[in-house]
Order: structure tokens, then C-alpha cells, then sequence
């Protein structure tokens, strides 16, 4: 194990013998990330019993019910399959905490929206009141595992609570890991069968290794050792947050040349297949488009960049700080072309907005573009109709009324049902998820019936453009020269 002689997390003299295998997973989060994560390991482990728990019941009725309140490819069957047996859904939190070996900690981490580091620091009340449940429902010792994206040092604060309970009670001891997950949405649960890697941090301590082995023990069921990385428990926290600044300042990195593109006549598509055949940079995450979404990658740069501020590094700081700036300017640069390509003005127009998750293959709408480029429609009087196969109506209002007022939201936008009815009499079509049915749509039905003349933005390059241009469309592509434009104010 690559553990410094320093234990990042004193131990604490104790004559218990610490968990070394593992035959009941709790795990608190029933979201995500909790989900998927525990559905998997009681597939692949079917002599481990996992019960996965949540302060929402609802929540919890729908895991346990016909329709899950998530949506991911395969997910489902493996519920069905497993569910009943060695998988249980409960919201009986305080019993299911006493009955585990281990626990992962599943639960939201969002930005802070108050106080200190308002907008960029993690807030990480729902982990601290997870910490407290932990220790006030526990009569034997556990291993904690830290599963949500957490700051550095998080797992010194989750210790400290959890000591408190151990000077109380002689019966408890408390191990403390770091596992961070590396799912991609629409893709978690083949992720979760066949991992890059699995990252455990721990404490440099016989003890913290007995912990580590545990874990790396019940991965070993279906996940190659050689994909198991072991590290301190600093290293395993900051690992996620900067492969996350990594991914998100590639796909800030190709959007900022997709700009350069449409200003010299350049083609976005050739310019990333051509750059990403270097070997030293590779193809992965070289896709041009309106900006990323989802839960993990605006706010963990945001984390770092909060924790580089903490420590004074305010140049690694602004670093990092400018992905978040180029993507906010991306989905600002797409909305004004919009504008500008339909003769300066939205108003009263009818829009068709195709796609509001923030990936296929999601419903999950977490800061999705979507959202932010339906907000500058709306601020231009846009009558906005959106599709998307997933989303719920319901979901679509709430997230458009955070951006703008809901008196406008109930005015000026309509859900559909059906992609075609969303485009009939519309002046537009602006494509904000690449959903791969949208790829499969008889785009010259969808001319005939739209208000000439007739426009599609594609914010995802997923259309070919020469098709739709001879279907009669006037089109617009991410890091593509614009042609035909009527932009009456040049």
C-alpha cells in the first residue's frame, strides 16, 4: 500500500479486532450514486446481504416498486434479479446501521449555497448528520466508507464524531475510508462491472490495512486486483476531485477551439479527430458542445478550487477556476447565436427545445445546459416547448422556474410528449442532449410543419448538417462557420 509513515488519521488504541470480512453492506443514499453502487456489489457478491437506506420513504417504496426512481441502462434488471434476496431497500435506517460490518456513506454533497464559501465550497451537512447517525446506532465495530465526492480531510471530520461515540461506548471501533466512485451517467453500470480502477484510501495503521483489505476483498469478486489502487486517505479524496477537474477542463479546452472554429472557418470535428490521434493526448472527452452538466463536475472543480483558495494557492486557484468560466461563456455564446440567427430576436417565437437532461441516457437534469440556455430564452420572451424522453414535466418547471420567475415558466413553456408536436409551428429546433433517438427523426416531415424559415442549432454535433440543409433547414453547429446567416446586425 502507498501509505506514508504518518497516519493521516490517528488511531485509536482499542483491544476489538477490526472487521477482516465483510457479510452485511449498509449503505446510507439511496440516490445516484448509493443505488447503482449497492445493486452491483450484491450482484456480484451474492453472499453479501446489501441494504441500501434513505431518510425518504418515498424514495425507498419506489426502489422497491416497478418503477425505480432512477433511470440507468441495465439498472432494472438487476434490481428485479437481485432485489428480495440479497438486496433489500429499508427506511429503517438506525436498525440497518447496527446490523452492518460496513456502511458507505451515498449522500448529497452539494455547493453551499450560504455562508463562508458560499458558491463554492462543499456542503457537507448531510455527511456529518450521516457521521452522527452512525455513532448513535451502533453497538459493535464498523468500517465507514466514505462514497460521496467529499473534500480533503473530510474523513478527519467523520472520525472525530465517530471517537466521540468510541469514549463512550467500549464496544465500538470505527475505521474510516475513502472510495470514491468514477461513474459516468448513462453509463454507471457498466462502469460498475468493469471499472478503469477502484480507488481505497486508509490510515497507515494495522488496523487501517485490515480495513483496506476488507474492502478490496469484497471488489475482488469480480474487479481484477491489478485495478485495485490503494493510497492514504488524502490521496484517495483528492484523486476524485482532480480527475474531475481533468475531465471537465478537456471538454472546456475543445469548447474554447469550437470558438476559434466558427470565427476562422475551421471544423471543430476535424480539428479534435486530428489533435486527439496524438497518443500523448488520446480522443476521450474531445467532443465540442454546448458545456457539461451533472452532479460531479462543476461542483468538485469548485471544490478544488475552494480548497486551493484555503491553502493559499490563489494561482492554482484561478487555474482551475477558468473551466467553470469557459463553460459558463460556452452556453452564453450558444444562446446569443441562437438570438442572433433568428434576426436578433426570440420573442414570441416558438422554440423547440429537444433534450433537457444533461446527458442520454439520464432523467438527471443537475446542471444541465439546458436549463441555463432555456433561462436566456426565456429572458428573451422565447415561447419555449421542450422534449425530452425522460424528464418528467414536473422536473423540467421546477428547474426552468430557479432560473427565471415560474410566472414565466407557466406562460411561456410547454412540455411534449411527442418530438413532432413539439416542432410544428416552430421557428426552431435547439438540440441540447444527444439522445440517440433524436439522431433517428424524419427531419423532413419536421420541416414541412415548422414556421419558414425554418432553423435547428445542434448543441451536440449529433445531426449531420448537409442532410438538414437539404431538407430546406437553415443550420447551426457547434465550432462550424456559420452559412446562411440572416443576422441583420452584423
Amino acid at each position: 500500500m502507498a501509505f506514508k509513515e504518518d497516519s493521516p488519521l490517528a488511531s485509536i488504541d482499542n483491544n476489538l479486532t477490526m472487521i477482516e470480512k465483510v457479510e452485511k453492506i449498509t449503505c446510507v443514499g439511496a440516490g445516484y450514486v448509493g443505488g447503482p453502487t449497492s445493486v452491483m456489489i450484491a450482484h456480484k457478491c451474492p453472499h453479501i446481504r446489501v441494504t441500501v437506506v434513505d431518510m425518504n420513504e418515498e424514495k425507498i417504496q419506489q426502489w422497491n416498486s416497478e418503477k425505480l426512481p432512477i433511470f440507468e441502462p441495465g439498472l432494472e434488471a438487476i434490481v428485479k434479479e437481485c432485489r428480495g434476496k440479497n438486496l433489500f431497500f429499508s427506511a429503517d435506517v438506525g436498525k440497518s446501521i447496527n446490523e452492518a460490518d460496513l456502511i458507505f456513506i451515498s449522500v448529497n454533497t452539494p455547493t453551499k449555497m450560504y455562508g463562508r464559501g458560499k458558491g463554492m465550497a462543499p456542503d457537507l451537512k448531510y455527511v456529518e448528520s450521516v457521521s452522527r447517525t452512525i455513532a448513535a446506532n451502533s453497538d459493535s465495530p464498523k468500517i465507514i466508507v466514505e462514497k460521496s465526492t467529499v473534500p480533503v480531510k473530510a474523513a478527519q471530520s467523520i472520525k472525530t464524531i465517530l471517537k466521540e461515540a468510541q469514549a463512550h461506548n467500549s464496544s465500538l471501533y470505527f475505521q474510516v475510508l475513502s472510495n470514491p466512485e468514477f461513474l459516468a451517467e448513462g453509463t454507471a453500470m457498466n462502469d460498475l462491472a468493469n471499472p478503469d480502477r477502484v480507488l481505497i484510501g486508509g490510515e497507515d495503521t494495522a488496523d487501517g490495512h485490515k480495513a483496506v483489505q476488507a474492502l478490496v476483498d469484497v471488489y475482488s469478486n469480480w474487479v481484477p486486483t491489478e485495478r485495485i489502487i490503494t493510497t492514504n486517505t488524502w490521496s484517495s479524496e483528492l484523486s476524485k476531485l482532480v480527475a474531475n477537474a481533468f475531465l471537465a477542463q478537456r471538454i472546456s479546452s475543445i469548447n474554447a477551439v469550437s470558438a476559434i472554429c466558427e470565427a476562422t472557418g475551421a471544423d471543430v470535428q476535424e480539428v479534435a479527430h486530428a489533435v486527439g490521434c496524438d497518443t500523448r493526448i488520446g480522443n476521450k472527452f474531445l467532443q465540442a458542445s454546448v458545456g457539461f452538466g451533472g452532479s460531479c463536475f462543476q461542483k468538485d472543480v469548485k471544490s478544488l478550487v475552494y480548497l486551493c483558495e484555503t491553502y493559499n494557492l490563489q494561482t492554482v486557484a484561478n487555474y482551475f477556476h477558468g473551466i467553470i468560466e469557459i463553460n459558463d461563456y460556452q452556453r452564453r455564446r450558444f444562446s446569443d447565436t441562437i438570438i442572433s440567427e433568428m434576426f436578433n430576436t426570440v420573442s414570441n417565437k416558438k422554440i423547440a427545445i429537444f433534450g433537457f437532461a444533461f446527458k442520454k441516457n439520464t432523467a438527471d437534469t443537475r446542471e444541465s445546459s439546458a436549463i441555463h440556455v432555456g433561462g436566456h430564452l426565456l429572458e428573451e420572451h422565447a415561447e419555449l416547448v421542450v422534449y425530452d424522453p425522460k424528464v418528467p414535466e414536473e422536473v423540467i418547471r421546477h428547474e426552468l422556474g430557479l432560473v427565471s420567475s415560474p410566472e414565466k415558466v407557466s406562460k411561456l413553456v410547454t412540455v411534449a410528449s411527442d418530438p413532432y408536436e413539439a416542432a410544428k409551428d416552430a421557428h426552431s429546433i435547439v438540440i441540447l442532449t444527444e439522445w440517440d433517438e433524436f439522431k433517428t427523426y424524419d427531419y423532413g416531415r419536421i420541416f414541412e410543419t415548422m414556421k419558414k424559415p425554418a432553423s435547428i442549432f445542434d448543441g451536440r454535433l449529433i445531426l449531420d448538417r448537409k442532410t438538414l440543409q437539404t431538407a430546406g433547414f437553415r443550420v447551426f453547429t457547434i465550432g462550424t462557420a456559420k452559412t446562411q446567416s440572416l443576422n441583420l446586425f452584423p
